[in-house]
């Protein structure tokens, strides 16, 4: 066979850029989650103390803390409870809660929605406003113009930035919950119980995002194309719309997938301030009654979580812009 048929024989099973692609994301993500359940494991076993003592307190006997970790198999080699962990986990088995003696997996899988509401409901709140009043001030205060209005929007969004967000959920409480009596300030009873955790998990993104947004679309507006455009005297809504925000969703779409797994999170500092029922309450109260295995579950559905977040981005943008995002990666 000749060199030239070798070479085209060895063209023709070379995988398409998009193939390509898909198959190194989907390797980074399995290599990272594998990396994240042997951190997960390794947690239980190299902190400090004994976890199964400390969670049955000091007046239990040493044949109940024995019973309880042959119970757990907490007696077997480290290999053997890896193997039986990772086991458990492609067959949805977290293990057993040390305190409540129930499942890993039912706990997390009654608190998870909770969870999961109010951090998709301040994520939409994010993407929805922060956009368009970043593109708006751009707009307002494109070439110069409106240097006050400029100044007042970068001092208020830096303010709220430099705010915690368990100070800023303080405030909420105080002023809305305590103070007005708008909304109620703890737990998760009606419609008008998600006003106050929204907002404290949204406003310091919304004031963060915006400023970005504001400054990419300024660069955007530079453009040859938007000048293009701008010559063509096309209508002010075609011109920001059709043209500038297209460019700016490549941009949005990685910082908005950073910012829902940092949402998820600030659940944690953010349902405690509130007594929500999610996973940010429960696994304090696990860390405080040292239930490390209903920990260890939480930490892997808070990671893998963060992970596909990351892995959705990815996709999402080499779609939005497949020129620099597959050629680049």
């Amino acid at each position: 066979m000749s060199t030239a048929a070798l070479s085209g024989r060895v063209v023709d099973f070379r995988l398409g850029p998009w193939t390509s692609f898909f198959l190194r994301r989907t390797g980074r993500l399995v290599v990272s989650l594998a990396a994240l359940v042997t951190a997960a494991f390794a947690m239980i076993h190299f902190v400090p103390g004994d976890p199964v003592r400390g969670a049955l307190g000091m007046n239990a006997t040493p044949e109940a803390v024995a019973a309880r970790k042959e119970q757990l198999g907490l007696n077997d080699s480290l290999i053997t409870q890896y193997k039986h962990f990772v086991s458990g986990l492609f067959h949805g088995d977290l293990g057993e809660s040390i305190t409540a003696r129930v499942s890993v997996s039912s706990m997390i899988g009654d608190r998870l929605p909770a969870t999961l509401e109010i951090a998709i409901y301040a994520f939409v709140l994010i993407m929805v406003v922060s956009i368009p009043l970043g593109m708006a001030m751009a707009v307002f205060t494109l070439n110069g113009r409106r240097r006050r209005s400029e100044l007042a929007f970068a001092s208020s969004t830096g303010a709220i930035v430099a705010i915690p967000e368990f100070l800023l959920a303080v405030g909420l409480a105080s002023v809305f919950g305590v103070s007005l009596g708008w909304f109620p300030v703890a737990l998760r009873e009606g419609p008008d119980s998600y006003v106050l955790p929204v907002l404290a998990l949204a406003i310091t993104p919304i004031a963060a995002l915006s400023r970005i947004v504001r400054v990419e679309a300024l660069r955007v507006f530079e453009t040859d194309y938007m000048r293009t455009a701008r010559a063509k005297r096309l209508p002010t809504r075609l011109l920001y719309l059709r043209h500038a925000l297209p460019n700016l969703l490549t941009s949005s779409l990685t910082l908005g997938g950073l910012i829902l797994s940092s949402l998820l999170a600030g659940t944690v500092l953010i349902e405690n301030v509130f007594a929500w029922p999610g996973l940010g309450m429960t696994i304090v109260q696990a860390i405080l009654q040292k239930d490390y295995p209903l920990v260890q579950g939480i930490v892997l559905v808070y990671g893998a979580a963060a992970l596909v977040i990351h892995f959705a981005v990815d996709l999402a943008v080499a779609v939005a812009d497949p020129k620099s995002t597959i050629r680049g990666s």
